[in-house]
């Protein structure tokens, strides 16, 4: 060893983590965190693990649900954008939406968010969009981890991803096992791409398209990175009071496998649906993906949401109560099919299925 490395004292910043740099991070994301909090959240940000005290007063036989997912390939649209205060509430909505259409009460969330070089600022504007995510969901973000990973991940890139708990009453657990031939589709518009097609998405727009995320698309009224950031809409203010209103049979999470591969994960195998493209207004964005792609409409529909981001098995007889109820609410509902009697599968008609 020579004189010159003996002298040497390295640092675990000179290795590229900055442990000053995370706990200005934690300092800057303390308000955000905190604006979440329930009346069952304990303790403070800070611990080694988040404390919740579960009110199981409330239920006979309460039920944990949870769900984990994270954001995918739209990352790299916030990287080349610079823009990292909605990408949080995607990682959100993923999670609490997969666990609203068991009827679960979103409790609690945890992100988990691994970084190459950790920027306080940065990552203080992901988790605010956590935290506001959060918020509108009724849960409270009580705990997650940043990790600054040198050498990982280049640097300006991140990923993020969550964990969601809720709960339900056993007896109240919406498993679609109810739903029956005559019960009716209601859809729920969706704000556009959500966080899943992605990889496609990139194909079409940046390698087919060849766009660089600023170009004003007059179809949108916006550039191609306003529309393809636009988050994913979160469902549990909408939705939960409708499970304890009125006859749920089953709700569906519109996300990866499109109406193809997310219905049938509800159906009895005696029962199929049938869905009327017709009979919502598709937002343009889908239009012009298909359009600048050449998609087969099966694949868009296989891939997209295609502007119904959660939909609705009720009974016939519930369908112009649960309408009435949403419009009240200043809410946009569609009746988009029907459950019939056959194969565990969904058929599409009408429109460009038509043609």
């Amino acid at each position: 060893m020579t004189t010159e490395n003996k002298s040497q004292q390295l640092t675990y910043r000179d290795a590229g983590v900055d442990i000053d740099a995370g706990n200005h991070a934690v300092t800057l994301m303390k308000k955000h965190v905190k604006s979440t909090y329930r009346p069952e959240v304990l303790g403070d940000l800070g611990g080694f693990g988040g404390l919740f005290a579960l009110n199981s007063g409330k239920y006979k036989e309460p039920v944990l649900v949870s769900g984990t997912d994270g954001v995918g390939t739209k990352l790299r649209l916030a990287f080349m954008l610079d823009k990292h205060d909605t990408i949080g509430q995607d990682a959100v909505a993923m999670c609490v939406n997969d666990i609203l259409v068991q009827g679960a009460e979103p409790l609690f969330f945890l992100d988990y968010l691994a970084v190459g070089k950790l920027e306080p600022e940065k990552v203080a504007a992901i988790v605010s969009g956590v935290a506001g995510a959060c918020k509108e969901s009724g849960c409270a973000l009580i705990g997650g981890e940043t990790a600054e990973m040198a050498g990982f991940y280049p640097d300006g890139e991140y990923d993020i991803a969550g964990f969601a708990v809720g709960i339900v009453d056993k007896a109240k657990i919406i498993t679609g096992a109810n739903i029956k031939p005559g019960d009716i589709l209601i859809g729920l518009p969706s704000t556009g791409v959500h966080s899943n097609g992605y990889s496609l998405v990139r194909k079409i727009c940046f390698d087919v398209k060849g766009f660089k995320g600023d170009e004003y698309i007059e179809e949108f009224g916006k550039t191609i990175g306003e529309e393809l950031l636009t988050p994913t809409r979160l469902y549990p203010k909408v939705c939960m009071p409708l499970t304890e209103k009125f006859t749920i049979h089953g709700m569906v999470h519109i996300t990866g496998g499109g109406f193809y591969d997310n219905i049938p994960r509800v159906l009895p195998e005696n029962c199929g649906v049938e869905v009327d493209s017709t009979s919502w207004e598709r937002p343009a964005v889908f239009d012009k993906l298909q359009e600048w792609g050449n998609v087969a409409w099966t694949e868009m529909y296989r891939t997209f949401n295609m502007g119904i981001g959660m939909a609705l098995v009720v009974p016939a007889n519930e369908v112009e109560k649960i309408q009435a109820h949403l419009a009240a609410n200043n809410e946009t509902a569609y009746v988009i099919g029907k459950v019939v009697e056959g194969k565990q599968e969904v058929v599409i008609k009408g429109g460009v299925f038509n043609d």
